[in-house]
């Protein structure tokens, strides 16, 4: 049995055409439609990799001591996350992989059902057919009747969206998961960019009262400490799956390498680089965000994270097609669903030039 047999398509092979046209722009392609980082990695964190090179013996899966400790510390200074401790966090190789296996690792089945945004990141479905789980997407579990989901997914701030769900909404999405008996997986990557509005973590007592049971939540390195290329995130929550997670990757070999480990100890305890990070992605928002809307384009969303959502009022394949003529290029929103099909996706992961150059064009 091919297990890829059961996925859909790699959502960017299907950009092979766009891509070609607007490479032929004779300035050069703008590519927007991924958000993977180019800036640079920040020194406190090469050293740190660098320091620990010489790692000849296996790391710990549960990541060493002062690792939990940097990332309980984070948690309760960045996000108010209360009572938290190093045994109810666990660094992962990437949040994306997480994703994909967290359906597996906790042991749902084809008896299960997965519930995800109705406009999502697509890898929580991934996750799902791996697993051989149902799934819906919907956003109001109301939705599903007299369903009972074993595992809903929130994601704010939101990709592709950049929606920002506010502490009332996510305790109210809490609470009728936790009716239902599900797990309540909270994707939180994008939060230390928030520009209309200020994320909330799951884990803050606004949300959850205090109770992280049958609650986790994601975090990465990727975006906020430009850490995309050492696979660097973590989960952390309800301390009994957090280790149930652990007793499976251990026999999985799930396992981060000891220079990441420290590394991210040490950008975990800082907030100078962020804080230099997301000036960077405010002055490229500055820049873009007025291109898109004289070009004809209306911003919907978009008030925190990586990537502008904009739309044209017509299917996104077409708006694909129209930007690549300018060069630029974009993701078409049917990647993120059905709800999504009439938008586009534009990263502010592109150096400051290629954001200018964008604009300039659209003008």
């Amino acid at each position: 049995m091919r297990v890829s047999a059961a996925l859909p398509d790699f959502p960017w092979d299907t950009l092979a055409a766009a891509k070609t046209l607007a490479s032929a722009h004779p300035d050069g392609i703008v590519d927007l439609s991924i958000g993977t980082p180019v800036d640079p990695t920040p020194e406190l964190g090469q050293r740190a990799l660098a320091a620990a090179g010489d790692s000849p013996g296996y790391p710990q899966t549960a990541g060493t001591p002062q690792l939990g400790a940097a990332i309980a510390a984070y948690l309760a200074g960045r996000w108010g996350a209360e009572g938290i401790t190093a045994a109810a966090t666990l660094p992962v190789i990437g949040t994306k992989e997480l994703v994909a296996w967290l359906p597996t690792l906790l042991g749902l089945n084809q008896d299960d059902l997965v519930v995800v945004p109705r406009t999502a990141y697509p890898t929580y479905l991934v996750g799902a057919r791996l697993a051989g789980c149902r799934s819906r997407a919907v956003d109001d579990l109301a939705e599903l009747g007299d369903q009972r989901p074993t595992m809903v997914w929130l994601n704010s701030p939101s990709n592709p969206t950049g929606e920002v769900l506010s502490a009332p909404v996510l305790a109210e999405r809490v609470r009728d998961a936790r009716a239902r008996g599900a797990v309540v997986v909270s994707d939180e990557c994008y939060g230390e960019f928030g520009w209309e509005a200020e994320p909330t973590s799951v884990l803050h007592p606004d949300v959850c009262g205090g109770d992280h049971t049958g609650l986790l939540a994601l975090h990465s390195l990727s975006k906020r400490s430009n850490l995309a290329g050492y696979r660097a995130g973590f989960v952390a929550g309800d301390p009994v799956l957090v280790e149930e997670l652990l007793a499976v990757r251990k026999h999985a070999g799930m396992i981060v390498p000891r220079p990441v480990q420290e590394a991210m100890t040490v950008l975990l305890a800082d907030s100078a680089h962020v804080d230099e990070q997301r000036r960077r992605y405010q002055g490229r928002r500055k820049v873009l965000r007025p291109a898109l809307t004289a070009a004809g384009f209306r911003i919907e969303h978009s008030e925190a994270g990586l990537y502008l959502w904009a739309t044209r009022d017509e299917h996104g394949r077409a708006s694909v097609d129209h930007l690549a003529r300018y060069g630029i290029l974009a993701a078409p929103g049917d990647f993120y669903g059905e709800a999504a099909a009439s938008y586009v996706r534009l990263a502010l992961t592109a150096p400051d030039e290629r954001i200018a150059a964008a604009a300039a064009r659209l003008s």
